[in-house]
């Protein structure tokens, strides 16, 4: 069992166990995180996602994943996913090139063991290299995060475009640096050695950023409608059904899976994820019963409360005859079904 290298720096907080680490679930509360990370400015521990180097030519990367990166120039990123040659989903990626024939790649906590073996199984040897130990990740998410960023960065901040990325100094101290994160608002993630990320956590708290945890993870990412690895999508279901058709390249190529992807888009969907917005009070979870009718054609796979829209939310898969906007459903709570409503994705969108 891990356990984060920031941990004795934290205030009172519930620990649990997530992907073999020891993981705030809050600090102070998860309603006050969330609002701190709409309004203001928030600070995640993410140490636990995996931390990739690939070497390699840009024609062996493109083979692996769907998204083309030959478009990308150093200093640019791609969200993209890993698939099976089923189609299916093995994990959601970033890729950020660095330039000539490096790349970084960030991996979710649960799949580094099983993404990296994927990955080093269809790369000559000693093409990538796990550095997930060697550093840890803090991302500051928020609308304040770059002014909060700047004061304690050498580089102009306000330059770096969405999923830009590059070598900046904070502190004194080398960093990565990327304009990314899983809230829905803009921020930074910032990779450092442990040492140098403690001493960056307290000034960070100190300046008034306030720390969150995997509660209002959960609430931010899903009112943005960021998909969740295990839950909204699995190696069952393909980039068509979960809404991720747009990672896939215009440009006709060679990919894993690319063949099934064809086949399934020929014959149609059977089913899509949507977005649901609740009509009475209950809270959809994961695994409850989507139905119409009186009959069940769905589950959820993600729900909960949204702080920001004060409504309840959830994401699920319906059949794709069923899962044009306005279509009036409802979810399976306690043996009372609850109406719910198909609605735009993503459910919140800063300006």
């Amino acid at each position: 069992m891990n356990s984060t290298p920031l941990a004795p720096y934290y205030p009172p907080h519930r620990l649990v166990e997530f992907a073999g680490w020891q993981m705030p679930v809050f600090f102070e509360g998860v309603l006050k995180e969330h609002h701190a990370v709409r309004q203001a400015v928030g600070l995640f521990d993410i140490a636990h996602m995996g931390k990739f180097i690939l070497s390699a030519p840009l024609a062996e990367l493109e083979s692996l994943v769907p998204s083309s990166l030959g478009k990308l120039q150093p200093g640019q990123a791609q969200y993209t996913l890993l698939l099976n040659e089923a189609g299916g989903i093995l994990d959601d990626v970033i890729f950020y090139y660095l330039g000539g024939d490096r790349w970084r790649v960030i991996v979710n906590a649960a799949t580094r063991a099983k993404d990296f073996a994927w990955i080093q199984g269809h790369l000559a040897l000693g093409r990538v290299h796990d550095e997930s130990d060697d550093y840890i990740l803090l991302a500051l998410q928020g609308p304040k995060a770059g002014l909060t960023l700047q004061q304690l960065c050498t580089e102009d901040l306000s330059t770096w475009e969405r999923f830009g990325h590059g070598t900046a100094t904070i502190l004194g101290q080398p960093v990565w640096l990327a304009r990314t994160g899983y809230t829905g608002e803009d921020g930074f993630e910032i990779l450092l050695p442990s040492t140098a990320g403690i001493t960056l956590w307290q000034e960070l708290l100190s300046r008034g950023c306030t720390p969150c945890g995997l509660g209002c993870r959960d609430s931010l990412r899903l009112e943005a409608a960021m998909h969740l690895y295990g839950q909204d999508m699995d190696e069952q279901t393909n980039p068509l059904e979960a809404g991720l058709g747009w990672v896939i390249g215009k440009e006709k190529r060679d990919f894993i899976g690319r063949e099934a992807l064809e086949r399934a888009k020929e014959k149609g969907l059977s089913c899509r994820l949507v977005g649901l917005q609740m009509q009475g009070r209950g809270i959809a979870r994961h695994g409850y019963e989507i139905v119409s009718a009186g009959e069940v054609i769905g589950v959820v796979t993600s729900g909960g409360p949204s702080p920001t829209l004060n409504c309840n939310i959830a994401l699920g898969y319906v059949p794709a005859e069923q899962a044009k906007l306005g279509t009036q459903l409802a979810i399976r709570i306690r043996n009372q079904e609850v109406p719910a409503v198909i609605v735009k994705r993503p459910f919140y969108k800063r300006d």
